[in-house]
């Protein structure tokens, strides 16, 4: 009994070794986890973009270039150390006001005579371009139809879930372009996220299939995916909207 049990303690070691080893290969990358708004510096993984790091540190990506000098297109590379806050000669010189260059009075030029009996053709606001500029956003449709099943408070204001059958299309809900398109943000599943204008981003996560690649432009309705499943193997839509690199409310853009 006791050899037995000797035998099983010098083989216990080699075990182990075997379990830890396959448990670490499952573990998800450190550099790609759900979170960085509490980290200062980051490294730049294969797979990131300047819009998923953004994303991750709920930040915009605007922002986040000027802080690190990466200017559009806002190519990245692996390796790349990228801050994560405002570095200080940045806020010095926002701080102190440019100086004031005095400008000497010039007397307007004479204007050409105009024939008095012709009246200049007054071109009329396209309305419908007027009223897009006053709501300052974009025109928002539903991604999928199916039920709320946790709304803005209930995933801790990142979005809702909308409940539907697996496999069901899901379609963007603005026009834009797809700024990712993959599964390395940890908590998202297959993800796309979308750039409709200089504010707004929207992103569509744990999808069974993405059907849209990064630097693809899609129209508003236009198929991008299909739904997944969210934890506890439910049929289920994550669904965000971000405004300046924020979280908002997707209730309030979309129609009841």
């Amino acid at each position: 009994m006791f050899a037995v049990n000797r035998a099983w303690l010098y083989t216990l070691p080699i075990v182990l070794s075997i379990v830890l080893s396959s448990c670490a290969s499952n573990l998800p990358p450190i550099g790609n986890s759900r979170d960085l708004k509490n980290t200062k510096t980051y490294t730049v993984q294969k797979g990131d973009t300047l819009f998923s790091i953004s994303w991750r540190g709920e930040l915009d990506y605007k922002t986040l270039g000027q802080w690190n000098n990466i200017r559009p297109p806002y190519t990245i590379f692996v390796g790349q150390k990228l801050k994560l806050f405002k570095p200080k000669q940045l806020a010095r010189k926002y701080k102190t006001p440019p100086p004031q260059t005095k400008h000497r009075y010039r007397k307007p030029r004479r204007q050409e005579a105009v024939n008095r009996y012709h009246k200049p053709h007054r071109q009329e606001p396209d309305k419908k371009t007027a009223k897009t500029k006053k709501a300052g956003s974009p025109s928002w449709a539903w991604p999928i139809k199916g039920v709320i099943s946790k709304n803005f408070s209930h995933t801790g204001n990142r979005g809702v879930e909308v409940a539907a059958k697996r496999g069901h299309p899901v379609v963007a809900s603005a026009s834009g372009k797809v700024v990712y398109s993959g599964n390395g943000l940890i908590g998202y599943g297959n993800l796309i996220i979308i750039k409709h204008d200089d504010t707004y981003l929207s992103a569509y996560g744990f999808n069974k299939q993405l059907f849209a690649n990064e630097g693809q432009w899609v129209k508003k309705g236009q198929k991008i995916a299909e739904v997944g499943s969210i934890a506890g193997n439910k049929p289920a839509l994550h669904f965000e909207i971000r405004k300046n690199g924020k979280p908002v409310d997707p209730m309030v853009y979309l129609s009841k």
